[in-house]
């Protein structure tokens, strides 16, 4: 097999690979050595026909197509192999036969979607936001709030209106132009009122309805709807409450800190207290690293494969399903009560996906860029950190993790150094409110 690359457009590498008569033939017979079995021929059992009868009673290319994805498989990987310091593949590629195919003239041309150079704009000597999250009391009492719900109760309630926080149990059938639209009635729906599960007025309208009570509640779509056909439109929603929930919570009693390995409530709230801290710490850390990485995007460019978009849009539908799930609610009823598809939906995400993409290119850019490197201390550092955490020597946990938690390590250092090096290089300064 020879083989030749060839750069394309929108960050894309053409592959031409050819082959040898003897590499054909080799790799037909084996196509029908490794298919044979789904063929049957009059006077021979399932599979044990010769190849030329096959041939002669499916056709003459009848192996053909099993045997040029033999021959991608067995040497795409190998070439990627051979070639990963001239371009990495970020994508599956397409395979298209070459021109004048023939058997004697054997030729496959993929085109690979590859991580792209970027174009870096200004990342020294500009102003750039520098965040801190401060915790407040009013924090720490929500927080022990939040853990003292876990502990909570549901009893259904019928001597006061709904209000918020609260779980209704509802029918609702909506109307837009006088019509009922898709994904616009369910019954014995479930709704916690507050969390915004509904497009804005739905839920607010809800409280104050009493069990019993059927209302018509007038809301107005959104501009930015996901269905195209309710796009700010009003729309009237008809509501019967059947059942209203509260969660009770419990005191701040010792049962409850016997449950929570609490000797006292201050010991248990100074705890909290430290956990949000530390929270708002790492949170100030990634805000600040966001600003800076979007500061430096305004100026930098980079021709992004539609391969590294599509994953990045995947990836936001996935976080989203999860949420989703968390709340007990599942994508597809989600996308059918918004009435839209998957594939129309994952469009919401396109430009933070190429965003998120320039953004990941800048960091890999400006590290070679400035020869950021992880030095085997600190990846030895890291290591010893991470077994402590998990109660373990170090040098025997460092003998358990495989080349690519090794390399994540090294890598996780690397990006650290940048932002370090980043705000010691840019001028940080208080964001506006």
């Amino acid at each position: 097999m020879k083989y030749e690359t060839a750069t394309a457009e929108k960050s894309t590498v053409k592959v031409t690979m050819k082959f040898d008569a003897e590499e054909w033939t080799a790799a037909n017979d084996r196509a029908y050595r490794e298919n044979r079995h789904k063929y049957a021929v009059n006077g021979f059992r399932k599979g044990k026909a010769p190849k030329y009868i096959l041939e002669m009673y499916y056709g003459k290319g009848l192996f053909y197509e099993a045997a040029l994805n033999l021959l991608f498989q067995d040497h795409y990987g190998e070439i990627l192999e051979k070639e990963h310091e001239n371009f990495t593949a970020v994508g599956d590629p397409e395979v298209a036969l070459g021109e004048d195919f023939s058997e004697e003239n054997i030729v496959l041309v993929a085109t690979v979607p590859v991580k792209p150079d970027v174009t870096l704009g200004a990342y020294k000597g500009i102003k750039i936001p520098k965040y801190e999250y401060n915790v407040t009391d009013a924090d720490v009492d929500a927080e022990l709030d939040r853990i003292r719900s876990r502990f909570s109760k549901s009893e259904e309630v019928s001597d006061r209106p709904a209000q918020l926080n609260d779980t209704v149990t509802i029918d609702f059938v909506g109307k837009a132009d006088g019509k009922e639209f898709e994904g616009g009635t369910a019954y014995g729906y479930d709704l916690k009122l507050g969390s915004g599960q509904f497009i804005p007025g739905f839920e607010e309208k809800v409280v104050g309805m009493t069990v019993g009570e059927t209302k018509d509640l007038d809301v107005v779509f959104p501009e930015d709807y996901q269905a195209e056909n309710l796009k700010g439109k009003p729309a009237v929603f008809t509501v019967t409450l059947h059942k209203i929930t509260e969660q009770k919570l419990p005191e701040w009693n010792q049962e409850l800190l016997d449950k929570l390995k609490a000797e006292s409530l201050e010991e248990y709230t100074a705890k909290v207290r430290a956990r949000l801290e530390e929270t708002a710490k790492m949170r100030s850390r990634d805000a600040t690293e966001n600003a800076i990485l979007n500061e430096i995007a305004k100026t930098s460019s980079a021709e992004i494969p539609d391969a590294m978009i599509d994953m990045e849009e995947e990836m936001s539908l996935r976080r989203l399903e999860q949420n989703l799930m968390n709340q007990g609610i599942g994508l597809n009823d989600y996308l059918n009560y918004l009435g839209t598809t998957r594939e129309e939906y994952k469009k919401n995400f396109e430009e933070d996906a190429k965003l998120s993409v320039l953004k990941q290119l800048i960091v890999g850019k400006i590290i070679e860029t400035e020869g950021i490197a992880a030095t085997e201390e600190e990846i030895d550092a890291r290591i010893a950190e991470q077994a402590a955490s998990i109660g373990k020597e170090a040098a025997g946990y460092k003998e358990t993790l495989d080349p690519r938690q090794l390399e994540y390590i090294e890598n996780d250092i690397k990006v650290v150094k940048l932002f370090d090096f980043l705000m010691a290089n840019n001028e940080m300064v208080k964001p506006e409110e």
